[in-house]
């Protein structure tokens, strides 16, 4: 290989950790220890405060104000302005009139003064609050002058914190509800969206003062619940548990055909039982899985794409879905364990199809297995790291089994976890020591107390590691539930959500179909610049109640967890919609392919999804739903036959859409048999299209749909056996 070959490689890998980097914790890595250490240690106190809090609560408005302070602090130390390689217009601007405002350097390298000064004014601006509570309760809601003026800072300082970690999508959206906010009096506004109007002292004060605006739900949620777990995600990945998963993976399916592939599907799925972030299981897993894919013959693009889908389907996976999934639950008013229940099966389902997508790939690629040899053995694999399991297993416990609360829940996981990391690498030292000195290689003049100390100082590094990890991956999200805030105190202060029912009822003439095709379009084009959590917020307050309403006002009774399922669905598919998915452009970097191109392919894969939200809306039993009581309250399937036949339809059903949006089931499908599976996913997922005409039973409609099923897949084998193909795909 020529130096020019190498020297492209290592800028390849440079670029490629850089953005990892940037994925991970900000675009910025300072070259001072001193800033390094201020962002470090403003990490690990905004863990520690918020692990205090959850021990110690103290009054709501005074935790988001500490919670959306550090955020804010923290965005303007690690995230620079713009970027230094390619300036925007405005930055190339002032330069020319100012030149001595041009940088010497990177400002990914240091931290300009004057972001310094902004990560002040940010976090001012939001512990004014705390310094002043007292005086702020007294005026019932409505600020003096002093508290306008800190009020509208907190606006502009908020909009430029998510403009820079976040992108300019949620900030633009946010200045337009601004606008509307003063505007939408106007008589040049149509009727439809017309409301009284509002006065600028009423809407700061509205924004600032009030548990409805940016330090409403949103934020409340990512300071009590969101942030711990997410802590956990960091600490348990810091331990060495994201590794252990992937090694489980690839132990047990990475001989099989497409093994890497369907082993980057499991290993994102197990990632995402903890992680609840599509970015961080594209980093965590894909960095190991990719390069797999990619060596057993899949594409580079569809290596990228195959990790994207399965990454961003990991804030489906229950217990931790993500920060939307709180806020769902605070929303609705339901317990996160209800939200759970319901979207377990969806959940499972989602990843189980695309587990046979990536078959039915592999199958039309004629991928080629690893061989045993180049994959860790599996027992000893499962057996070495399941101690990894008892943190997860105290989570579950607690949160599933004794129903207690998420933040209890959450709290005892991560101090078992935490005793777990300080304790774990003094044993396996002691173990390694015992195993040299049975086989007589242990050296005399070994110092068995200096080697465990360091251990167990290696234990409480990695706890200080995870600390950060866990409040650098809470930077953008506090910010996103902010000025997601924004947004719904708009909503709230104008009315604008029935304004919203009465423009898509009109739209879509009250035809309930028409209606939820618009609303998943919108979440997909605004997933185009949203992050999930943000893109939820917004959908959910705007359209999750039209959803219901427009459903009553044609007779059908949508129960509200699902039309927020709905858009949640939707939503999450932010992460990997092109031009700006940011799980894409992750992978893509991974996979050193085309960003777009992996983007859209990711897309393609997820788009077996699609069907889901629409099944379960007018078929609730697939999310444990058999209906709603007089007084609203949800009627659960507590059946376990029911549930068993439920989900082994469903899941056939799936797989047969899947063969629909692939054209290949056992052998590649010609249009005849494409429309045979559509036609048995639709029969199956929604059994009363065809029980309502013919008045037979549902379970009958569906055992036939199963039947024609597996005589299709039956005869399409034969039809490979006839041409002398079984042989590959009884290999498959």
């Amino acid at each position: 290989m020529s130096s020019q070959d190498n020297t492209a490689d290592g800028a390849a890998e440079a670029e490629e950790r850089d953005f990892i980097a940037e994925v991970e914790s900000g675009p910025r890595s300072p070259t001072s220890k001193i800033a390094v250490g201020v962002i470090t240690l403003l990490c690990v106190i905004w863990s520690l405060f918020q692990l205090w809090i959850a021990e110690n609560p103290i009054n709501s408005q005074l935790a988001r104000s500490w919670h959306l302070g550090f955020a804010l602090a923290l965005v303007f130390l690690a995230f620079p302005a713009y970027d230094y390689r390619n300036p925007p217009l405005w930055a190339r601007t002032v330069h020319r009139i100012l030149p001595f405002m041009r940088p010497k350097r990177s400002n990914r390298e240091f931290i300009p003064v004057l972001d310094i000064v902004l990560a002040l004014i940010a976090a001012g601006s939001s512990l004014f609050i705390v310094v002043f509570q007292k005086e702020i309760q007294l005026l019932g809601g409505i600020g003096n002058t002093r508290e306008v003026i800190m009020g509208s800072i907190l606006i502009i300082m908020l909009l430029e914190a998510a403009r820079r970690s976040l992108g300019v999508a949620l900030s633009t959206i946010c200045i337009v509800f601004i606008v509307y906010a003063f505007v939408g009096s106007e008589p040049w506004v149509p009727d439809l969206l017309r409301y009284r109007g509002t006065t600028f002292e009423f809407f700061v004060s509205e924004m600032y003062l009030t548990d409805t605006s940016i330090f409403g739900v949103p934020l409340g949620v990512s300071t009590s619940f969101v942030f711990l777990f997410v802590l956990f995600g960091a600490l348990l990945d810091r331990a060495g548990a994201g590794k252990y998963f992937i090694d489980v993976a690839f132990s047990g399916l990475g001989h099989k055909i497409g093994g890497p592939a369907k082993a980057a599907v499991v290993a994102s799925g197990l990632s995402g039982l903890v992680s609840g972030s599509s970015i961080a299981n594209v980093v965590t897993t894909g960095t190991f899985t990719i390069p797999l894919m990619k060596k057993v013959g899949l594409p580079a693009y569809k290596a990228g794409a195959v990790e994207v889908a399965a990454s961003t389907n990991g804030q489906l996976m229950p217990p931790i879905m993500g920060a939307a999934a709180f806020i769902m639950a605070d929303i609705i008013g339901i317990p996160y364990l209800d939200v759970v229940r319901a979207a377990l099966f969806p959940a499972i389902i989602s990843y189980l199809a695309l587990f046979y997508v990536v078959h039915l790939e592999a199958l039309k690629l004629g991928l080629k297995p690893l061989s045993k040899s180049e994959l860790p053995p599996m027992l000893k694999t499962l057996v070495n790291g399941s101690h990894y399991l008892i943190p997860l297993g105290v989570l579950i416990y607690f949160l599933v089994i004794q129903k207690r609360s998420p933040i209890f829940s959450a709290l005892t996981a991560i101090e078992a976890l935490a005793v777990l990391m300080v304790i774990q690498r003094p044993i396996i030292a002691y173990l390694a020591l015992g195993a040299h000195k049975k086989a007589g290689s242990l050296d005399p003049a070994t110092k068995i107390g200096a080697i465990l100390g360091a251990a167990f100082l290696d234990g409480l590094r990695d706890i200080w590691e995870g600390l950060v990890g866990g409040a650098r991956s809470m930077m953008s999200v506090g910010v996103a539930t902010a000025a997601a805030g924004i947004i719904v105190g708009v909503v709230s202060t104008t009315g604008l959500t029935g304004r919203f029912v009465n423009l898509i009822g009109t739209i879509s003439g009250g035809n309930v179909s028409v209606m939820l095709v618009l609303t998943a379009i919108t979440s997909m084009i605004l997933g185009m610049g949203l992050p999930t959590t943000a893109n939820y917020i917004l959908m959910a307050t705007l359209t999750a109640p039209v959803i219901v309403e427009l459903g009553g006002d044609a007779g059908l009774i949508f129960p509200l967890i699902a039309a927020h399922l709905f858009v949640f669905y939707f939503g999450i598919l932010a992460d990997d919609t092109p031009p700006v998915g940011l799980a894409a452009y992750a992978a893509a970097a991974i996979a050193k392919s085309d960003p777009i191109k992996t983007g859209i392919q990711g897309f393609t894969y997820d788009m077996r999804t699609a069907i889901l939200p629409f099944v379960f809306l007018f078929n609730t039993e697939l999310l444990m739903i058999s209906g709603l009581a007089p007084n609203g309250d949800i009627i659960w399937i507590d059946n376990i036959f029911s549930l068993v036949w439920v989900f082994g339809v469903a899941l056939v059903a799936m797989f047969a859409f899947a063969g629909f949006m692939q054209g290949y089931f056992a052998d590649k499908c010609n249009w005849v048999e494409r429309i045979i599976l559509l036609a048995l996913a639709i029969g199956m997922f929604r059994p009363a299209l065809i029980t309502d005409e013919i008045g037979v039973q549902r379970e009958i409609v569906q055992g036939i749909g199963v039947a024609v099923w597996i005589l299709m897949y039956l005869y399409q084998k034969r039809r490979l056996k006839g041409r002398g193909e079984g042989a590959a795909t009884a290999a498959a």
